[in-house]
């Protein structure tokens, strides 16, 4: 199938809810490269989708959304998941932690959560789908109430792209059933009650009868980092 052209507002008529993760990622990589990427912040859901693309056979960018305040497991992870599927990332620019003090003051995070993440997350990323038509993300419906109604196929008019979500409707159970299947690194901090992972200073463990989200930002009632939610700004 040709490339079609550049920020087409519609896409075939097709059953995209009904394909399977990889017929997804399959098409999407047909249908939008080379202006197609993966974005990755060395949770499960990461590991599954680099896994994927690569037994696919699929020549994909893959953008590392790191906010600089990653744990450590988060990191080596990383590079466990790079050297094993030779990836090469694309680092959009985040501010560094100094810089954020400076202007901000400091430990931003604490006092306005909103505002860092736009900052660090919501920013860099609009800078790194720039060159996309097309945005493969991990986001599952299961993971938060904020994320039921999500779509495995939807426009993003925020940054102007398609965003791809191929495991919308897998479970965590399906999540952890793939990566053992596939003996595919995953974040150790998974096994110790961190279902969600992000940022060391807004991240705890969760309790079995949490959500898996519920570690996020504990303590508030924000339940996403901004990246996910259309129209809004900090």
């Amino acid at each position: 199938m040709a490339v079609r052209a550049l920020s087409q507002p519609q896409l075939p008529e097709l059953d995209f809810e009904a394909m399977t993760a990889e017929e997804l990622i399959s098409w999407t990589h047909q249908y939008f490269w080379p202006r197609v990427c993966v974005t990755c912040s060395w949770q499960k859901q990461s590991s599954v989708l680099v896994h994927m693309v690569s037994e696919l056979g699929l020549d994909t960018d893959v953008v590392e959304l790191d906010t600089h305040l990653f744990f450590r497991e988060s990191y080596e992870t990383r590079e466990r998941l790079v050297k094993r599927y030779g990836l090469q990332l694309i680092r959009p620019d985040v501010i560094t932690i100094a810089e954020q003090h400076k202007q901000k003051g400091p430990n931003l995070w604490e006092r306005d959560p909103d505002r860092c993440c736009h900052i660090r997350k919501v920013e860099p990323l609009i800078e790194a789908l720039a060159p996309y038509d097309a945005w493969v993300s991990g986001i599952r419906r299961e993971q938060s109430p904020s994320r039921a109604n999500a779509r495995k196929v939807e426009r993003s008019d925020r940054y102007g792209v398609w965003k791809i979500q191929p495991l919308a409707d897998w479970s965590e159970e399906d999540v952890w059933s793939y990566i053992a299947a596939n003996d595919i690194p995953f974040n150790p901090l998974h096994d110790v009650g961190y279902r969600s992972i992000g940022c060391m200073p807004c991240t705890r463990p969760t309790r079995p009868d949490e959500e898996e989200r519920a570690g996020r930002w504990a303590g508030s009632d924000k339940l996403e980092c901004g990246i996910h939610l259309e129209g809004r700004t900090a």
